[in-house]
């Protein structure tokens, strides 16, 4: 299991020095959630706020776009630094077109789902991209419960992946903690978006290293 502490839940007024916290507490990724204010109702920060931080660590930089149009941004984000995009499938932008414009950018795509939407929504595009992340809580706020009922979801991908012999990772995010993160990886989780669980440890570095041997 990679564990990637969601910096929706990191100070703010502190972000590079919380990103470098995360980096030695032995985060695997840094998760950067992007809100509109249009798709999701909040708003985070944009490319130029990304493009600052990056400097803070070398580790992947998996972004999240909660937008309604992702494609139109998609360059400034690979500018910014980004390693690996993620968008909703139930965004306005066409996925295949914004898939390319990813992958034009030498920059890992994935696609997003909702928990009212299907796992099946994304099977046409398992052959195109490198991840798909199952959202376990609604998007747009950190701190919220973890929904159980999403993890079948994770199987069903999983299923398909293994079945089309496909290297496609499968993330989850929404109130991932030391209770629930072992059902996360037997349903095929690969990666866990943290916040909570390990911004507000009293040790990140031990929060993050017991969530890995909770999956072991």
């Amino acid at each position: 299991m990679l564990i990637a502490p969601s910096l929706l839940s990191c100070d703010f007024s502190r972000f590079g020095e919380e990103i470098k916290r995360m980096d030695e507490a032995g985060a695997d990724y840094m998760h950067l959630d992007v809100m509109d204010g249009h798709f999701v109702p909040n708003i985070t920060f944009g490319a130029p706020v990304m493009k600052y931080v990056r400097s803070f660590s070398d580790k992947v930089f998996d972004v999240h776009l909660m937008i309604s149009e992702p494609l139109k941004y998609i360059d400034d984000f690979c500018d910014a630094g980004a390693d690996i995009i993620t968008f909703h499938i139930e965004s306005d932008s066409d996925a295949v077109k914004t898939i390319e414009k990813i992958k034009s950018r030498n920059v890992k795509a994935g696609l997003v789902i909702k928990p009212k939407t299907p796992a099946q929504s994304v099977f046409p595009y398992l052959d195109m991209i490198d991840m798909v992340l199952v959202m376990t809580v609604e998007p747009g706020f950190g701190g919220q419960s973890f929904m159980a009922d999403m993890l079948p979801k994770a199987e069903a991908l999983k299923a398909e992946i293994n079945k089309r012999n496909l290297d496609v990772i499968i993330e989850a995010d929404g109130g991932i903690g030391e209770k629930n993160i072992a059902d996360c990886a037997k349903a095929g989780v690969d990666v866990a978006v943290a916040g909570t669980a390990v911004f507000k440890a009293d040790d990140p570095k031990k929060a993050i290293a017991l969530l890995k041997e909770k999956c072991k």
